[in-house]
């Protein structure tokens, strides 16, 4: 399976949502949080996202907690 990236923020309710979801299914990820570094959120502002979070799985980015394209992207992944 590709690296899976998870750009975060300290208070974000979506990025615990996010989260949540992939531990739930046993997917392992890097969290980055970007009020931690700001080398993590230049990466986010270079990928053309102003949000967080954004989930890298391979190529692809996601900007939020949306099941649909979580399911699709592990899936071509695994």
């Amino acid at each position: 399976m590709e690296k899976v990236i998870v750009y975060t923020s300290t208070n974000c309710p979506h990025c615990r949502q996010v989260k949540g979801y992939l531990a739930e299914k046993g997917v392992e990820y890097e969290e980055r949080n970007i009020e931690q570094s700001d080398e993590f959120a230049q990466q986010v502002w270079d990928m053309g996202m102003r949000a967080v979070p954004v989930t890298v799985i391979g190529e692809h980015r996601i900007l939020g907690m949306n099941k649909l394209q979580f399911e699709k992207y592990l899936n071509e992944e695994a």
